[in-house]
């Protein structure tokens, strides 16, 4: 057995999400499946990791344009959350964001859906993104 001093660190994740708003409807994205079950196909805000010397603007804008192929104005800060996953830890960040000419395309994600508010609760999100809901 592994002392305490000799244990692998935990993963920790330093992640942007894009909360877009139209009208009174929000973006959310279905995540594909993993080998993480517990976050396999579950519901999220758009994003991805920020890489090493890489501003959350950048992350966010590059991550978007990766995972949908779409062109976003990122706007002000909403909040950062963290939680700590069975295998790793993440700080999720999000900022407000717009969506630019044409439409996004599903490049890593099982489905997208526009919902209010009130119609967001009834999805299984990620436990990061659930508590990146109460800021919203």
């Amino acid at each position: 057995m592994k002392k305490q001093s000799e244990e692998t660190p935990r993963e920790a994740i330093n992640v942007v999400a894009a909360v877009v708003k139209e009208g009174d409807k929000y973006l959310c994205m279905q995540r594909t499946r993993s080998r993480r079950k517990y976050i396999s196909e579950h519901w999220e805000f758009p994003g991805g990791k920020v890489e090493e010397g890489e501003s959350d603007h950048e992350a966010l804008v590059r991550e978007i344009k990766e995972e949908m192929d779409w062109d976003i104005y990122v706007g002000r800060r909403i909040g950062t959350v963290e939680h700590a996953y069975r295998d790793f830890d993440i700080r999720l960040t999000a900022y407000w964001c717009r969506g630019g000419e044409g439409e996004f395309k599903l490049l890593q994600h099982l489905d997208a859906k526009w919902l209010t508010r009130e119609e967001m609760e009834s999805l299984k999100w990620t436990e990061a993104d659930r508590k990146m809901l109460e800021l919203i």
